[in-house]
């Protein structure tokens, strides 16, 4: 996308937004989509790590920026390391908030590596996402806090990240930023039950939990651990998962649907969080459907889904 191009495409994005559900390959069931929808304080947020349309990586951060607020988007999940005076611009032009700050290095160099060295670079780089959330005014950072493999028992991943979060705690105090777990496929802390267990496990208030809605459909229902987890959500993740779609094409697949063409029911989610006194942020990490070519018109449809999702 040349510059002509993109200022073309923000200028053209209401224009753009009665026709973005019709690029759709697979129109959502009406009998899962909300009729009357309810009034929630909820705000739409976006994870930028997901806008890898084919013209995406030709944009300039600002330019995405740009993008996510003429589609009706409030805020950017950002991840951690990136140039912060490029991410104060950019927010700072658009009006957008920054909400979250994934870290960077918790797949690579997880805190629950055998190596200490590993576990090292990983601590830096939660720390380091704690200090850029300060900057961006964002409340809260995105940890996987280990990952179970075959030569890391679950045992010593539970007792290596403990250690290595703890470590992280004064910073996160003194910054007054929210050390979040996400719930994610790293074979670890599969029960609600047990992911209560370990954020009370450090007593602290500045870890809290990162829930993610799809990614619990594989293996259980997300209003249960919505209940469950209470107030200890900080923030939350929107995708949706097929459970049809799973069993006939293998696990990840189960992703690759759109938003109400799953089996993630919204408005059981959505009163749950209700239940809880959750009002705040809804962040998309939404598979984007390949009819969707154009970033505008699929940022478009995905802030209209987020919008039903929001009202269910």
């Amino acid at each position: 996308m040349n510059r002509r191009d993109f200022l073309r495409a923000t200028a053209a994005v209401a224009a753009v937004a009665p026709f973005a559900r019709a690029q759709s390959t697979s129109p959502a069931p009406a009998a899962k989509t909300p009729v009357a929808l309810k009034k929630r304080g909820m705000k739409k947020g976006f994870m930028l790590g997901t806008l890898g349309g084919p013209t995406a990586q030709k944009l300039t951060l600002l330019e995405k920026f740009q993008l996510l607020r003429a589609a009706g988007f409030d805020g950017v999940e950002v991840g951690s390391g990136m140039n912060q005076a490029e991410v104060l611009a950019a927010r700072d032009q658009t009006g957008l908030a920054i909400p979250s700050v994934v870290i960077s290095t918790h797949w690579l160099k997880p805190l629950s590596d055998p190596n200490p060295a590993a576990r090292e670079v990983g601590l830096e780089g939660l720390k380091q996402g704690l200090r850029d959330a300060k900057a961006y005014g964002a409340s809260s950072v995105l940890l996987v806090p280990a990952v179970v493999k075959k030569d890391v028992p679950y045992a010593d991943a539970y007792a290596r990240s403990v250690a290595e979060i703890t470590k992280a705690l004064p910073l996160a105090e003194s910054l007054g930023v929210v050390i979040a777990i996400e719930n994610v496929w790293n074979q670890f802390l599969l029960s609600p039950l047990e992911a209560a267990a370990y954020v009370d496990a450090f007593k602290s208030p500045w870890v809290r939990w990162h829930f993610d809605a799809g990614n619990i459909v594989n293996t259980g229902w997300p209003e249960h651990w919505i209940h469950t987890l209470g107030a200890r959500i900080v923030k939350v993740h929107i995708k949706e998962f097929s459970r049809k779609v799973r069993d006939e094409k293998g696990p990840y697949a189960g992703f690759r649907v759109d938003l109400f063409e799953g089996d993630c029911d919204w408005p059981k989610v959505l009163t749950a969080l209700d239940d809880i006194g959750y009002s705040g942020w809804l962040i998309a990490e939404q598979y984007r459907p390949p009819s969707f070519t154009d970033d505008a018109a699929w940022l478009v449809h995905l802030a209209q889904k987020m919008d039903a999702v929001i009202g269910s």
